[in-house]
């Protein structure tokens, strides 16, 4: 006889302070900092509750200083502690790219393992919430080119809370991407207690036969609206959420590419550096003789994201992403 799963429903962000509260109760050396994360319980809330039930000793307000509070929380995770950095946006997260860089995800290879720093960084990032020059950034790519670090982004509250305790639990540092466009956008079932989503692995969100869309966060809803477009005119669009970009799922994603012969790859950082190169290397490596198309690449532009009146018009939309769907298939 089998016990029924417990959910319920949350937003992304309540499905973040969830699984910081289910490891905080199972391991006393997960501690949270960051700025304004104590008693006003972050920006956007996502540590709403926490100190008052952890205290000021495991939920920390620590000062305006990225560097400080990275660096800080290496010396912790060297020490026995399981850290959970804030970042209050991804775009404040340059003056602690030095420590990370240089030491977060240096430590195993420089100690030959003696020493790991299992710590998380979280950190909202995105544009659409009307936000101000620096808090929109989405340089993701930057931190996939650091061997030594992993790199995840949920689009969805259960894979929002499986994967931040899947983070929590690694050896090693994980850069944890919030999407703000998805903190509040919807709720689903999630499981109380704990659970886990693997690090490393896609999400098939879509079935389809004769192309490939390779997304992540807030960029999956938009690829899941152009897929039904293109169903309506007789396109088979196959969706996958990489929700890991560091590593990849790359059997995968050469599965399904080599399945459709086609492969559409959207996000909203821009194009130049931006994953999407990286995904077309991949596919070049391990599908080119299977493609029926060049891959087409549907990203931000190569500038700043623009204030509020620009800022739609910067990020990849349904209908551009048809457009790229239309122009694999008829090429």
């Amino acid at each position: 006889m089998t016990t029924a799963i417990q959910t319920k429903k949350l937003t992304m962000v309540q499905a973040v302070t969830d699984g910081m509260r289910v490891m905080m109760n199972e391991h006393s050396e997960v501690i949270v900092m960051g700025e304004d994360v104590g008693r006003n319980g972050g920006v956007f809330r996502a540590t709403d509750g926490l100190f008052d039930e952890f205290g000021g000793e495991r939920v920390i307000d620590t000062p305006l200083a990225e560097s400080g509070i990275i660096g800080t929380g290496i010396g912790l995770a060297m020490n026995g502690f399981r850290p959970i950095c804030e970042m209050q946006f991804f775009g404040f997260i340059y003056p602690a790219f030095n420590q990370i860089m240089t030491h977060a995800s240096r430590i195993r290879a420089r100690t030959l393992g003696a020493f790991t720093v299992p710590m998380v960084i979280r950190a909202p990032f995105g544009a659409g919430v009307r936000a101000p020059e620096i808090h929109s950034d989405s340089v993701e790519a930057l931190f996939t080119h650091m061997p030594g670090i992993k790199v995840v982004v949920p689009s969805n509250p259960y894979d929002a809370k499986g994967m931040l305790i899947a983070a929590i639990e690694d050896p090693d540092p994980v850069l944890f991407l919030e999407p703000m466009r998805c903190y509040r956008s919807s709720k689903m079932d999630v499981p109380e207690g704990k659970y886990t989503v693997e690090i490393g692995k896609g999400a098939r969100l879509k079935e389809g036969d004769d192309v490939t869309i390779l997304t992540y966060g807030a960029m999956v809803d938009v690829a899941l609206k152009a897929a039904e477009q293109a169903e309506s005119k007789g396109i088979s669009a196959e969706v996958i959420d990489l929700r890991s970009l560091y590593p990849l799922d790359k059997e995968m994603i050469s599965e399904s590419v080599q399945k459709t012969g086609r492969a559409v790859i959207v996000h909203e950082a821009p194009g130049t550096g931006g994953l999407a190169d990286t995904l077309t290397s991949l596919i070049n490596d391990t599908s080119f003789l299977y493609m029926r198309a060049p891959v087409e690449r549907v990203t931000g532009f190569d500038t700043p994201v623009p204030m509020f009146a620009l800022e739609d018009h910067y990020l990849p939309n349904p209908e551009r992403v048809l457009h790229a769907i239309e122009k694999t298939v008829k090429f």
